[in-house]
């Protein structure tokens, strides 16, 4: 990977900040309940078992419903696990465990209320940044790279996952059939979160990538995961009307179209990332390299869920 700088202000991907934050407030609890991202935080926890950690500060970036920062307070009891999102609802579903009478050894997530590129938090005090497909709802993830470079200490980790640019495309096929319009955000190209990666002087990052189809009975089923999910078109490149009956409808009949079967599937480019805290002891900065499995650059089965 070259370390070549990104123009994100041009970037076809470009978000609405403002649609993602209402489309996630509306989903609300409904987090707790989507099978896009219970699945994918399952597989970002089970990583956790290669790592040798014993952390004793642990974030969980872009909490969401909370799920994450339980799991990881039940994986590291001894640690301490602070959620941080923007939404101040959502951080109130991780205040039941703190309710919670456990054990003086068991501590309870805390809660932080901070926009992602500016946490309170102190420079060199967490051991592991846990992000479950935060990134995906960013524009520009740079800013929470050298943030999270920030607050890592020596030897701390960086483990995330986010969506690459093969997910939905049935939704993108099907919209193709029927206007030019932008329906489908795009997503990032690994390559491009790894060169930011190495931009924000995170050390030895790893990318790597798995794809999923997962499938559902209708449509109702279908549209009900992503609203739970907190997804929808939020591109600052989309239209900003109602989207006609007749179109929605037409689209519906060329995604049927895609599949085979009687039920609907939806495909997800699940991307993997890890780095670890920069070497702040090197007197000049050090070039760096993004390692990409050999199997990522083949087109791997699909998993079936």
């Amino acid at each position: 990977m070259t370390d070549r700088p990104v123009d994100w202000t041009l970037a076809p991907h470009r978000l609405d900040d403002r649609a993602v934050r209402h489309r996630y407030a509306r989903a609300g609890k409904g987090l707790a309940h989507s099978v896009l991202l219970t699945e994918a935080r399952s597989r970002l926890l089970e990583r956790l078992d290669y790592m040798r950690l014993a952390p004793r500060w642990v974030v969980d970036l872009g909490s969401a419903s909370g799920a994450g920062a339980r799991a990881l307070a039940r994986r590291y009891p001894h640690a301490r696990v602070v959620a941080v999102d923007v939404s101040r609802s959502r951080l109130a579903q991780v205040a039941p465990m703190r309710r919670m009478r456990l054990p003086f050894w068991k501590r309870p997530p805390h809660g932080v209320q901070a926009d992602v590129p500016s946490m309170p938090l102190t420079s060199d005090s967490v051991d592991l940044v846990f992000s479950n497909l935060m990134l995906c709802a960013l524009t520009d993830p740079e800013p929470v790279f050298a943030e999270v470079a920030r607050i890592l200490r020596p030897g701390g980790l960086f483990l995330f996952t986010t969506l690459g640019p093969d997910t939905f495309q049935e939704f993108r096929r099907a919209w193709a059939a029927v206007d030019d319009e932008p329906h489908v955000h795009p997503f990032l190209d690994m390559h491009d979160v790894g060169d930011a990666l190495v931009r924000a002087r995170l050390a030895d990052p790893v990318m790597d990538v798995e794809r999923l189809t997962f499938t559902y009975p209708d449509f109702p089923a279908l549209f009900g995961d992503l609203r739970q999910a907190g997804w929808g078109n939020s591109l600052i490149a989309r239209h900003r009307g109602l989207t006609g009956r007749r179109r929605f409808e037409s689209m519906q009949r060329h995604y049927l179209a895609q599949c085979p079967n009687e039920s609907l599937e939806l495909s997800m480019e699940l991307v993997y990332g890890h780095a670890w805290a920069p070497d702040r002891s090197a007197s000049t900065p050090r070039d760096h390299e993004v390692s990409v499995p050999l199997s990522s650059l083949r087109r791997n089965p699909r998993t079936r869920i």
